[in-house]
């Protein structure tokens, strides 16, 4: 059964300050643990291995909207030992491995991080677990009030996670897309596609063009992608890649950049192996459901 909490994160310049005030509201230290979070690729949110000092690993598998705002998140935790770490990277593959020094606090339901992560620096996170913090609206309430007791300014709020952090956008995408075109179908044209697109909770779906003898029946990568997406239970893109086997630079063909343009907006960056475009500037003028009304 999933789980649900409110989260916030935010930059932290002074963690001393921070820690020194939230025990001044009353939170209550539980100590400082050295975590380690191995990310792999999931087709439906994220899925992480979690390993504590002194305290064993867990797998977390969990979905969250991108976004700085206090937002919901659902998760499922279970035991798990290492040795499903060598498992789950041969089978799914390794993302990014996210290592850090957290100081717990706990204050009236809600757990506060204070994290100091390896290649990004000092962060605060609030989770508000249900029903420990009350119901929504209260969790979401006692997240308002301590990050207007700490004086957490809206340029601080980070609406990613640590993971994504480190990930280099572009190369994750392109990277994903460069391995869903090694499976492309394309025994007419030899001219092999991939695509791969993220969505709102920041899963990555990729797909590659599949042939048909007869040719109207054949599929782009960048529908193949969309088709995952939307399998996942997802309807946003967020950024898109391209490649080509035999082209450095692959542009999506016309009825491709409407099909993205459905999920995505204008300013939605489009990564072309060495170039960086957005859908607006793929489709300027894009048919939408304005145009309906």
């Amino acid at each position: 059964m999933a789980n649900v909490n409110v989260e916030l994160k935010a930059r932290d310049p002074n963690p001393e300050v921070t820690a020194a005030r939230c025990l001044n509201l009353g939170a209550v230290d539980q100590g400082t643990l050295r975590q380690n979070d191995t990310y792999f690729v999931a087709r439906r949110g994220r899925l992480k291995l979690r390993s504590q000092d002194g305290v064993g690993s867990e797998l977390i598998a969990y979905r969250r909207m991108d976004t700085a705002d206090a937002s919901e998140s659902t998760y499922i935790r279970a035991p798990a030992s290492e040795s499903v770490l060598e498992a789950l990277d041969s089978a799914l593959g390794t993302t990014v491995v996210v290592s850090k020094r957290r100081r717990l606090l706990a204050w009236e339901g809600v757990r506060i991080h204070l994290d100091d992560v390896d290649g990004l620096g000092s962060f605060i996170e609030f989770e508000a677990v249900l029903p420990d913090a009350g119901d929504l609206g209260t969790a979401r309430a006692k997240v308002a009030r301590l990050r207007s007791e700490l004086g957490i300014e809206d340029d601080a709020l980070v609406s990613v996670g640590y993971a994504d952090l480190l990930i280099d956008g572009p190369q994750a995408l392109v990277r994903a897309a460069s391995v869903a075109m090694q499976h492309a179908y394309a025994p007419y044209s030899q001219f092999k596609v991939g695509a791969a697109v993220r969505g709102a909770t920041g899963a990555i779906y990729a797909g590659a063009n599949v042939e048909n003898v007869a040719y109207p029946q054949g599929q782009c990568a960048e529908a193949s992608a969309i088709g995952a997406m939307v399998a996942a239970g997802e309807t946003a893109i967020t950024a898109v890649a391209v490649v080509a086997e035999r082209l450095e630079v692959c542009p999506p063909c016309g009825g491709c950049r409407q099909r993205l343009s459905e999920f995505g907006d204008a300013s939605t960056p489009v990564y072309l192996g060495p170039t960086t475009t957005t859908l607006g500037e793929l489709l300027p003028g894009a048919f939408d459901r304005e145009a309906l009304a």
